[in-house]
């Protein structure tokens, strides 16, 4: 089980301290550390389309409207703290949130 966000999103660490709890041990990607491949991010493209884009971020609001306009795995591979946070992959399949 991995989870897909920030170490310093409090959602994202919600989610770790939510998943050990219930027995989980997960393994955080922080996805400016670690940049997703182009086959991750368009694997959750395809899971969640635009709702993979965190659209009341700070870095969203600082997007011109050409840029906000360009498909959402291109934002996310130029801009990864766009994710919607925390995005947990397990055995290839995604989800948002607990």
């Amino acid at each position: 089980m991995r989870v897909l966000g920030l170490k310093n999103c409090d959602k994202t660490r919600a989610a770790m301290k939510a998943l050990k709890a219930q027995g989980h041990d997960p393994v955080l990607v922080d996805v400016r550390a670690e940049p997703l491949a182009a086959e991750e991010r368009e694997a959750i493209v395809a899971a969640f389309g635009d709702r993979a884009i965190n659209r009341s971020s700070t870095t969203w609001r600082g997007l011109s409207d050409d840029e906000k306009a360009r498909p959402v795995a291109g934002l996310l591979e130029d801009h990864p703290a766009l994710l919607k946070r925390p995005v947990i992959e397990e055995g290839g399949v995604y989800r948002q949130g607990l």
